[in-house]
């Protein structure tokens, strides 16, 4: 049978609930052992698809299209769990499914309340988000301990472990040990008075994993372990990570989490773990080769979060080369208003993402200009490579009035024009073109270089796309359409075939990068910024650093 780990949060939010419960998944998964993972989101949002970035960060895409929370990011990127639309439930999506049901008339005719019927849809999310063969599943609950939000999801899984036999339900309760400066010392209270809040409702954590500054005494441990009623052996330290996130599995595996796991789910047949690999990508990224900077150019550019899966897919690239990368985040507004070769200068690479909307555009467009005017490797995703389209376009092609319906419905050019199946679609949450579809590479093109061959599955999220009755006039000024979706004939990569990297996606790469398996395209693009780095150091800035060892390409 299925075991179940449910991962609380308690005292104050944004404790790294996401991270920890990709790491657990890692742990197991070394074991051996087949992992699912899944986020209860307590918020009443059907899902985040509507949701403004500086709300709730980037919307992550799965591959079968749904639109989801971004840790779920972190799962897939930590693990090898099947991420996908079961993967995520919220408040809006349980309640909608049951009001449907009732107006079936699925329930008899009887009062449909929280009790019983909430809960029990929530069991049955809980049981779709763990696929047949699963050994562990792995749920976590979001929000806090003690909010309203939050109450029938933790209620639920009460029920849920009851409803199981022994051995097959644990819970891990994450919290925080604040560090006092006044008096010098971290204290338990509040994480005593989170514990406090689950019994209150009937759940009896199994394990605490105590976020923390600085380490835990011995007599912190003991403390804890009495006050909470867990084991000492079961308190579990979370100290704050100097370098990267990638080093948290191998702080818990130290710590014994994956012991205490096993021992309470009855595992302990299981190998012994080995993260050798992981501790080579952390060596690699606490003394790095070589040190790069890539601009990223952005309507979100305020909300690191916003843009989450695209910092991760650059660094994860720059491990893989045994180098650091930084990120120059520049407002795209303020590009529109200033001067993009001041804001620019010295950086080794530009990476414009995606968005939506016309705030920004013209600054995007501008720093695209820069780069291809100075040989700077240059990157564009979704909106992205909409702005390189209507760049070069304008500057190159000759179509000065270049511009996309999406932000100017009436212009002259529309390059970039509304999808003909999104003209009639009125809703907004998840009517885009989602998920993964095939493009096939041209023969030959940088694209296909990068990859490898020359049919790939990328994950998309966007209503505009390129307008084919632009194409040859663009093609015919030296621009290459080398990817395209065959089905609908849509332009999904265009390139600069004769410069190191100049290439726009209409995907969304960064959705399938991992730490140890970076994406071809980040891999390439950041390794086309070092080689140029490299060149400018060896023509006279500094003696060059040692040519860092390239990591496999992952297709």
């Amino acid at each position: 049978m299925t075991r179940f780990i449910f991962v609380t949060g308690g005292v104050v939010s944004s404790l790294g609930k996401g991270i920890t419960t990709a790491s657990i998944a890692v742990l197991l998964e070394k074991r051996g052992l087949k992992v699912s993972i899944q986020k209860l989101d307590p918020y009443i949002n059907v899902d985040p698809g509507t949701m403004s970035p500086f709300e709730h960060g980037e919307v992550y895409v799965t591959e079968d299209g749904a639109e989801s929370d971004l840790d779920l990011g972190h799962y897939e990127r930590f693990s090898h769990a099947p991420i996908g639309r079961h993967s995520n439930a919220t408040t809006g999506s349980i309640y909608s499914a049951v009001i449907r049901k009732e107006r079936r008339g699925d329930y008899l005719g009887k009062t449909v309340q929280v009790i019983p019927h909430i809960t029990d849809e929530i069991q049955d999310a809980i049981r779709r988000g763990a696929p047949k063969g699963t050994d562990v599943a792995v749920i976590e609950i979001g929000g806090t301990a003690g909010d309203i939000e939050s109450l029938p999801f933790l209620e639920a899984i009460r029920q849920f472990a009851l409803s199981l036999p022994a051995k097959q339900a644990m819970f891990v309760h994450l919290t925080l040990l604040p560090f006092l400066s006044a008096s010098g010392e971290m204290k338990t209270k509040p994480t005593q008075q989170s514990v406090g809040k689950l019994r209150e409702i009937g759940i009896m954590p199994h394990v605490l994993v105590c976020r923390c500054e600085k380490p835990m005494t011995a007599e912190m441990r003991r403390k804890i372990s009495l006050f909470c009623n867990v084991r000492a052996e079961d308190v579990i330290q979370e100290i704050d990570v100097e370098t990267t996130i990638y080093e948290v599995p191998l702080d818990l595996k130290r710590e014994g989490l994956d012991s205490a796991i096993v021992r309470h789910l009855g595992l302990e047949h299981t190998p012994e773990v080995d993260l050798q690999d992981w501790e080579d990508l952390c060596e690699r990224v606490r003394h790095p080769r070589a040190k790069l900077e890539i601009a990223v150019v952005g309507k979100y550019i305020q909300l690191h979060d916003a843009y989450k899966s695209i910092y991760e897919a650059l660094a994860h690239a720059a491990a893989g080369l045994s180098a650091a990368v930084s990120f120059r985040k520049i407002s795209a507004e303020e590009c529109a208003e200033g001067d993009p070769a001041r804001l620019l200068a010295g950086v080794d690479g530009l990476l414009v993402p995606g968005g939506f909307g016309e705030r920004g555009l013209e600054g995007k467009i501008r720093a695209i200009q820069w780069a291809r005017e100075n040989d700077v490797p240059c990157f564009g995703i979704c909106f992205g490579m909409q702005a390189m389209a209507l760049e070069y376009a304008r500057h190159v092609a000759g179509i000065p009035g270049a511009h996309s319906t999406e932000v100017a419905p009436g212009c002259s050019d529309p390059v970039i024009d509304l999808l003909p199946d999104q003209a009639k679609v009125d809703e907004k949450g998840g009517t885009m073109r989602l998920g993964a579809y095939p493009c096939r590479l041209t023969e030959g093109s940088r694209a296909a270089q990068y990859y490898g061959h020359d049919l790939v599955f990328e994950r998309h999220r966007h209503r505009w796309e390129f307008n084919n009755a632009y194409r040859a006039k663009l093609e015919h000024a030296g621009l290459t359409c080398s990817g395209v979706y065959e089905k609908q004939d849509l332009v999904e990569v265009i390139e600069l075939s004769e410069r190191d990297f100049y290439l726009g996606v209409q995907y969304h790469p960064e959705f399938k990068s991992k730490p140890l398996e970076p994406h071809p395209l980040f891999h390439a693009f950041v390794g086309a910024a070092l080689a140029r780095r490299d060149a400018a150091e060896g023509d006279g800035e500094e003696s060059s650093t040692e040519e860092p060892q390239r990591a496999g390409a992952r297709a």
